[in-house]
């Protein structure tokens, strides 16, 4: 099944993107829920978390690195930020391809949800 961020990653869908490599896409949330939320997502299809192998453990890694580039080109590095996934129906998530929410930008509350 084809997901909207299959779609962005064919650009099909626009994004307003704020990272890219090889690897790794980081864009905009359309609905955000901080002044600063992006979306970092793999290339390669891995439909969540709970669907990751032991060979995707370097590509997991690189995406949380880019989490951190993100943090840091957003101007939230040094204030604070929350990196979150989401894995299955009761974890929240919403689109079947692994993504983590870099969001900043003002006070988090825990616990959340």
């Amino acid at each position: 099944m084809q997901t909207v961020f299959d779609k962005i990653l064919r650009g099909e869908i626009p994004a307003d993107v704020v990272y890219e490599d090889d690897r790794a896409l980081a864009f905009r949330d359309v609905q955000p829920q901080a002044p600063v939320h992006v979306l970092v997502i793999p290339k390669r299809r891995i439909d969540r978390v709970a669907a990751a192998v032991d060979s995707d453990t370097e590509l997991l890694g690189h995406l949380l690195q880019v989490c951190r580039i993100v943090a840091e080109r957003e101007g939230v590095a040094s204030t604070g930020y929350r990196v979150v996934t989401n894995s299955g129906d009761h974890g929240g998530q919403s689109v079947d391809h692994l993504h983590f929410h870099v969001l900043g930008g003002r006070a988090l509350r825990w616990p959340p949800g």
